[in-house]
């Protein structure tokens, strides 16, 4: 078991007044559309407004402007589907820290080029055989440099706790049953746990994977962190960690009401639900919490909900594609 400790109500504060006048306060948005077609009132957090284009910007500066310069003179090395490593590579250039992101070759290209353009070193490996925290680690043994997970790291997860505790904040005396957090590796949707937590709120929090990818679904199930039976193979590249962090699990485990799923058919419907009704850019991992809620609207009737958007980094091809589909198509077509 992991030595790390999760997060407490002074981390998450800390790292609030750490992100104010840096991190953006992103829009918490009402549409009386939405409302009525799930007869809910939904209030939807648009993270995919967020500096980098996704709440990952949040836990990648509390954590490395924290970072003890003297003892990593070489800086950090982070190991990401894409956003995490883009908030890496954004955040040090801003600090003057060098990063290196180990990122895999079929991230979208957009993500790669973003990491690459605040002068990251990304170091690309293929997903099915090799083991990006492999890599990392081998990185370290040769360089002074300091790792950063997206999911195993307390600093990361209070920045990301600070997505909910601000909606929770700008919701005001709105009594919120439940938020709805897309799920990957499981730091935003433990941070999500702890901000309600620390807050009188009630409100149960409902993460959301892709579908063929539960593994923290499973893993609460059965106790223990399941592994995804594939690396690859859906439109949700953000939300693909192989296994739940270990961390973050240890958190979810004890705060999650419920996790549910979205087909990636069904988040194709959500992204263009999105961009036409809300004006909203999102990639496929940031909106399937939408997704899911616009596919269960039973499961929200006469509640108040926050669903997260967390994250706008989405391929031309694949929005294009959002767009103009039939909703009897296939993603593929």
């Amino acid at each position: 078991m992991t030595d790390l400790v999760a997060p407490t109500i002074d981390d998450i504060l800390e790292a609030r007044r750490t992100l104010a006048g840096v991190a953006v306060r992103t829009p918490l948005l009402r549409s009386e559309k939405l409302d009525a077609l799930t007869g809910a009132r939904i209030l939807i957090k648009c993270e995919n407004l967020q500096r980098t284009g996704a709440f990952k910007f949040r836990g990648a500066y509390n954590c490395l402007s924290r970072l003890d310069r003297a003892a990593f003179p070489g800086g950090v090395v982070a190991y990401s589907t894409g956003n995490h490593g883009q908030a890496i590579a954004t955040v040090g250039r801003m600090l003057g820290i060098a990063a290196t992101i180990v990122m895999p070759d079929d991230a979208p290209a957009i993500k790669i080029s973003k990491a690459r353009e605040n002068g990251a070193r990304v170091v690309l490996y293929d997903r099915q055989t090799q083991s990006r925290e492999q890599i990392a680690a081998e990185i370290a043994e040769k360089s002074p440099v300091a790792i950063v997970p997206p999911g195993d790291n307390p600093l990361v997860i209070a920045g990301q706790a600070t997505v909910a505790a601000e909606a929770f904040e700008q919701a005001g005396d709105v009594a919120i049953d439940a938020v709805m957090v897309p799920c990957g590796g499981g730091g935003l949707s433990a941070g999500t746990c702890l901000a309600a937590r620390a807050t009188p709120s009630r409100a149960e929090i409902w993460a959301v994977e892709p579908e063929d990818f539960d593994d923290t679904r499973r893993s609460l199930a059965t106790g223990k962190r399941e592994v995804n039976p594939a690396l690859g193979g859906s439109i949700c590249d953000a939300l693909l960690a192989p296994t739940p962090a270990e961390l973050p699990f240890s958190i979810n485990r004890q705060g999650l009401a419920k996790v549910l799923v979205a087909s990636d058919l069904e988040v194709m419907r959500a992204i263009r639900y999105a961009f036409e009704e809300l004006r909203l850019v999102a990639e496929p991992g940031g909106v399937i919490a939408l997704a899911a809620l616009l596919n269960n609207p039973e499961a929200v009737r006469g509640k108040n909900i926050i669903v997260i958007v967390s994250g706008g980094n989405v391929e031309p091809a694949i929005f294009t594609r959002a767009l103009k589909a039939d909703d009897r198509q296939s993603v593929t077509q």
